[in-house]
């Protein structure tokens, strides 16, 4: 049986909203029993616990099961001379019954391997799946995809590029990973209108987006070329 207080949680995952929303450090949990489920390239496990209620006592013994996919690092490459954006289109398995069908409008994305850095992986992936090359980042937030079923985290950025040297509806992708990946290189402009219209269903496109029209004068001031 093993336990964690929020300070070690802050301890992994670094300062979060954790101190803001449980912020009695009396607060705990116990894993009481854990199994894996399922083992393939994602995995499975059903956790059995307890924890501290806001009231002081102990919760009844429940049981979860989670999603463990690893965690990933996603980009906004941005264009602050042309005010553009490069966003990515390809087959999404998890999007085949949303509205507007399995093709999702993306941003770049790829999971962080055990020697890379987040900052690593968007930059390797900017290249892989967008012929794009990130000049310099701007770490945006971390946030956890759907902490009731899986244990994700994405490091979020917006990244300097040029999209003049970018290709717009070139092809990209690994072929031994089955990659189909088409560049849509588009002014931020065009970009909202697809947002606002609920054209861009990707929640981690969704956040940049909207980070960036929220920002974006005083990114293109700090990216200014003079």
């Amino acid at each position: 049986m093993s336990e964690c207080t929020n300070k070690q949680l802050q301890e992994i995952y670094g300062e979060c909203s954790f101190s803001e929303v449980a912020a009695d450090d009396d607060l705990s949990y116990e894993i009481l029993d854990k199994a894996v489920c399922y083992q393939g390239f994602f995995r499975m496990e059903r956790y059995h616990v307890r924890h501290h209620k806001f009231s002081g006592e102990w919760s009844k013994p429940f049981t979860r099961e989670l999603l463990e996919r690893g965690h990933a690092a996603a980009v906004l490459p941005y264009d602050p001379e042309m005010d553009c954006v490069v966003l990515i289109e390809q087959f999404r398995i998890g999007a085949l019954k949303a509205p507007g069908g399995a093709w999702l409008l993306e941003i770049v994305a790829g999971i962080i391997d055990a020697d890379e850095t987040p900052q690593q992986v968007v930059i390797r992936e900017a290249v892989e799946e967008a012929g794009c090359h990130i000049a310099e980042l701007v770490p945006l937030y971390d946030y956890l995809v759907s902490p009731g079923g899986t244990s994700e985290q994405i490091a979020l950025f917006c990244g300097k590029t040029d999209t003049t040297k970018v290709a717009d509806g070139t092809i990209h992708g690994l072929a031994n990973e089955d990659e189909d990946i088409r560049v849509h290189v588009m002014a931020l402009s065009k970009a909202l209108t697809l947002l606002s219209s609920g054209a861009v269903k990707s929640a981690s496109a969704i956040i940049a987006l909207q980070w960036l029209a929220l920002n974006r004068e005083a990114i293109r001031l700090r990216w200014s070329t003079g």
